[in-house]
């Protein structure tokens, strides 16, 4: 192996147009990550495998950008939840209306719509909900009195357009309509036309009055959910959970498990490999008959048996990946540090009388560097395929969003049987795309540190 300075390393890597493209990739996905990390609360990381935290999304919802090659325009999911807020008030009732907009321009009717909301009373305070629609009609949904309490006591609670109370309101007011919706669902006859049962686009307003008297009513929590079957950036799953957050939250993941893998896998194989190449005779032969066993187990049957004997942690299954991933390197470091320990500046330092540990330290490992800085951007893409392999059989962490989890839920479901290529295409196009990356790179650096490669 040739010597050759960091210096020149950096600038034979810029005039390689793979490293170039293999960094400029890296950093996308470096950036994704901090805006990750930053941008999404931590809290919806920690809650990932609750459905109680993804109630209000919709079920397997395609993305809605698929809208822009659609003829027909799917309803996308709308949660509203900033209302306009009216309050009135006089000597005898207390008025609060909250009042949300929407702009309905669809060519279907939306799956249903559902009211949630928290408030603060005293007595029984009277809710009425109704909408007024693009062509003026303003219908009656609900009138309903909220559980009465003597003291002040909060309630929540969420109304549903499935609801009898509705259906029977709407069937009152059947006059204002040219057709006959007696077999209607709620949402098709409050978004539909007058004289046909098409949807009917324009601006809606939902509005939620709530009455009270002596005292005033307080409302915490207030939010209209429009459902739909198009949601988010990237769609959502079987279990509600918005799949743009798990895309995201598992690039830092997977760049965690890869660059952690693959760097103590290389120190540990650099060290080990040198020593026992310096150190020779029974140590070296000792040391290698003991990397050779190492070598010879099956990787993937043992991290299988030790992800289902003893934890499928993700901190656990690192440690695992680098139990397995440190022999190679240690078999060519050995090779290398044959070679340099031959030279005049080693026994210089032999005769100086310099300890074996700085030898090792400072005269031969600083010479395999170039090597170790390769080998490690070559080892990360392993570390990642296998920790998304072992996720994908269900051995991996559930409590993390990676990729292979991803994927796993998504054959767990038969997302493939269903169609739904948004819950398996846009995680393996990121497998692939980060392991493509650190290719291009330790390439670009293998090419520069072997001079037999580089001609």
């Amino acid at each position: 192996m040739s010597n050759i300075t960091p210096q020149e390393i950096k600038q034979e890597f810029i005039k390689s147009k793979m490293g170039i493209a293999g960094i400029s990739i890296l950093s996308i996905l470096v950036i994704t990550s901090v805006i990750a990390m930053i941008s999404i609360p931590i809290e919806t990381f920690q809650e990932w495998n609750n459905p109680g935290n993804w109630i209000s999304n919709p079920k397997v919802a395609i993305p809605i950008w698929v809208n822009i090659f659609m003829t027909e325009k799917i309803p996308e999911h709308k949660i509203l939840k900033n209302p306009n807020i009216e309050k009135i008030s006089n000597s005898e009732i207390n008025l609060t209306s909250h009042q949300f907009g929407l702009n309905y321009d669809y060519d279907d009717f939306p799956n249903d719509f559902i009211y949630e909301f928290s408030t603060e009373y005293s007595g029984s305070p009277l809710l009425q909900m109704s909408v007024i629609r693009p062509d003026g009609i303003k219908l009656d949904l609900l009138t309903t009195s909220l559980p009465y309490s003597n003291g002040k006591t909060v309630h929540s609670e969420r109304i549903f357009s499935t609801d009898n109370s509705i259906k029977k309101n709407l069937f009152l007011q059947s006059e204002k309509f040219e057709f006959v919706f007696e077999r209607l669902s709620a949402e098709n006859i409050v978004f539909s036309k007058i004289d046909t049962n098409d949807p009917l686009k324009g601006s809606y307003i939902f509005l939620i009055d709530m009455y009270g008297t002596n005292s005033e009513i307080q409302i915490h929590e207030s939010k209209l959910i429009i459902g739909g079957k198009a949601f988010g950036i990237m769609g959502t799953d079987e279990l509600r959970r918005d799949l743009a957050i798990g895309l995201l939250w598992g690039t830092p993941l997977a760049l965690f498990i890869g660059l952690v893998v693959s760097i103590a896998s290389v120190v540990m194989g650099l060290l080990y490999g040198v020593y026992a190449g310096y150190k020779g005779k029974k140590t070296d032969e000792t040391m290698m008959r003991f990397n050779d066993v190492i070598y010879a187990l099956p990787a993937l049957p043992f991290l299988i048996i030790l992800s289902v004997t003893i934890s499928n942690s993700i901190f656990v299954m690192v440690g695992f990946l680098t139990i397995f991933g440190w022999v190679g390197i240690a078999k060519v470091a050995r090779s290398m540090s044959l070679q340099i320990k031959t030279r005049g500046y080693v026994d210089a330092a032999n005769m100086m009388g310099q300890k074996d540990s700085k030898i090792i330290l400072k005269h031969i490992v600083p010479q395999l560097l170039p090597y170790a800085f390769a080998s490690i951007a070559i080892s990360v893409p392993a570390a990642i395929t296998t920790e998304a392999g072992l996720s994908f059989l269900g051995l991996g962490d559930p409590s993390f969003p990676t990729w292979g989890q991803i994927l796993h839920d998504a054959n767990t479901f038969g997302a493939a049987s269903r169609g739904m290529w948004w819950w398996i295409m846009p995680p393996g196009i990121m497998i692939a795309i980060t392991g493509l990356a650190f290719v291009f790179i330790g390439n670009a650096l293998d090419a520069i540190v072997n001079p037999k490669l580089k001609r």
